[in-house]
């Protein structure tokens, strides 16, 4: 069992909770988890990088003069590479990237990498989190109280318009939710914040990945 303080936000512990490492796999399975980090990151290719080979470019395909007796360098078309507006060697064609991870393998490597986050004890848990209105000013205010100074990823049990356009101006910080936490979110940043309902949800979640 690993055990989190649980802070309010003025930065003062209020209470603790257990978490059972058995919850999140009890090990961290490394090749598991680069292979989901390398699938997100290829996922995010657009695949549009396209260049013309020599077949594609306009002109004519007769040779520009002789091979010999000329004094020149031996020469062909001018849709020859080496020419000036010539095609590419080995030219690049639009294609995907996309790669497909099945859920049970990104499930294991989201809860190997929130395992990872609580072994390094760069998981902080924070009692609740509500801002009446969108002020960048009161998220700083929060951050600074729990000596939160890197790039940290918050983490909520839904979405709350009013905590995400107050986090939205601050270099270093993202939002997510519980639903839609991956472990290519986690592992970007250096510390990771979630509220006590957020990490209940996730130590009691089976399905969301």
């Amino acid at each position: 069992m690993i055990e989190l303080a649980v802070y309010n936000k003025h930065g003062q512990q209020v209470d603790t909770i257990s978490v059972d490492e058995a919850v999140f796999g009890s090990q961290v399975r490394l090749p598991l988890l680069k292979q989901a980090l390398l699938t997100y990151r290829t996922n995010r290719r657009q695949g549009s990088a396209r260049t013309k080979s020599r077949g594609m470019i306009s002109g004519s395909t007769r040779k520009l003069f002789r091979q010999k007796g000329t004094g020149n360098a031996r020469v062909g078309p001018r849709r020859n590479p080496i020419r000036r507006g010539g095609g590419r060697t080995f030219a690049k064609l639009a294609r995907p990237f996309h790669q497909r991870l099945p859920a049970k393998a990104r499930r294991l490597a989201r809860n190997s990498a929130i395992l990872a986050k609580l072994q390094d004890q760069d998981l902080m848990v924070i009692d609740r989190l509500s801002i009446d209105q969108p002020r960048t000013k009161d998220m700083v205010a929060l951050l600074a109280a729990l000596k939160l100074d890197r790039s940290c990823l918050l983490t909520l049990p839904s979405y709350d318009s009013n905590v995400l356009k107050s986090s939205r101006n601050i270099p270093g910080l993202d939002v997510t939710v519980v639903e839609q936490l991956n472990a290519l979110d986690i592992c970007s940043k250096q510390k990771m914040l979630c509220t006590r309902e957020a990490i209940e949800l996730l130590a009691g979640s089976k399905e969301t990945a």
